[in-house]
């Protein structure tokens, strides 16, 4: 359930904004709320997460996560596998679009 663009997004996320609610990180990630817990939790046991209370929330249920150095390893690893797909989706498209003008171009010399 925690594919390598979820934890990406998810990591990415927690890092800039430890204080979201996994309500937000729901929302952001445009996954359900149960998701969004499985996932924290999967952080959590694999110690790529930690998860401290906000002392002085009103709402005693307010949880920050924090990014472990293993954490910040593994977002490095995310990204670097990331930036990976997207180039190559990019390239693909390169590709794609290049074959489409020389249709077109074929097309219009007739």
């Amino acid at each position: 359930m925690l594919d390598e663009n979820t934890r990406y997004r998810l990591l990415k996320l927690l890092q800039a904004n430890p204080e979201m609610s996994q309500r937000q990180l729901a929302g952001e990630l445009g996954v359900s709320v149960g998701k969004v817990n499985f996932c924290v939790r999967a952080l959590l046991d694999k110690g790529l997460l930690k998860m401290r209370n906000f002392r002085d929330s009103q709402n005693k249920l307010a949880y920050a996560y924090y990014l472990t150095p293993k954490g910040a390893r593994a977002k490095i690893r995310a990204t670097t596998g990331f930036l990976k797909k997207r180039l190559a989706e990019y390239e693909g498209l390169q590709r794609e679009i290049e074959e489409l003008r020389r249709e077109v171009g074929a097309r219009q010399s007739r």
